[in-house]
């Protein structure tokens, strides 16, 4: 669980035709690429995480793995609840024993519903959801205007979660959200999950973002945290 508190935030939110995942992109440096933090598992299934990428990658095949399966022998897309309790059930095996370790990662699922899924094989669905470093400041946004997500438009579910997002951020960060350091994903009726690679129209989406709050003086500041 302190593996997936010091990741890079990722925030979900859903509404009753629409799933929206975004998340903070990391680099170690000017020299390196982003991190890539949403992961399609299937046309209807898609991941956000917060933690260790290589976790990530693990239990992402896996998923990947039991979607095709369910697809070539029951000539059905796998339902997403049971994908995630087949996950959790997979790493909640991992607490038990004393040859492997927990893994280290968080993860935002999405496929109609949005669910959250945490190392000790929990898993909860959300309305909106945030995990990662800071991301108390992003839930307590998203509890604002819980009551608006289940009738809300695709603009506006990723409005909402570019503004959650943002608000995981330290007051003074620079450059803050960019197209480069943001990844949006989303899914709908007859609408794949898909990852946006146009940086275009992500920085479109971040122009329109109203101007963040002022902060109070003194507030205190978590310390950024870079994912492993």
């Amino acid at each position: 669980m302190e593996a997936v508190k010091q990741g890079a935030a990722a925030v979900g939110v859903s509404s009753k035709t629409h799933v929206v995942l975004v998340a903070l992109k990391r680099t170690p440096g000017e020299l390196a690429s982003h991190q890539r933090k949403l992961l399609p598992i299937d046309d209807h299934i898609g991941v956000a995480l917060a933690g260790l990428t290589s976790d990530a990658r693990v239990l992402g095949k896996y998923m990947q793995a039991r979607a095709l399966a369910s697809r070539m022998n029951m000539a059905r897309p796998v339902p997403v609840q049971r994908l995630v309790a087949d996950i959790s059930d997979k790493a909640q095996q991992n607490t038990q024993g004393y040859g492997g370790r927990p893994f280290g990662v968080g993860l935002l699922e999405t496929g109609a519903h949005l669910y959250e899924f945490s190392p000790s094989g929990a898993y909860y669905e959300y309305h909106a959801m945030a995990i990662g470093a800071r991301s108390q400041s992003a839930r307590t946004y998203l509890e604002k205007d819980v009551s608006v997500y289940a009738t809300a438009t695709l603009e506006e579910l990723i409005s909402h979660a570019l503004r959650a997002l943002r608000d995981t951020l330290p007051p003074d960060a620079t450059p803050g959200l960019t197209a480069q350091n943001t990844a949006v994903g989303f899914l709908g009726p007859d609408l794949p999950f898909k990852v946006v690679g146009d940086e275009t129209q992500i920085q479109q989406w971040l122009n329109a973002l109203p101007p963040p709050p002022q902060r109070l003086s003194g507030e205190p500041v978590e310390e950024m945290q870079l994912d492993q």
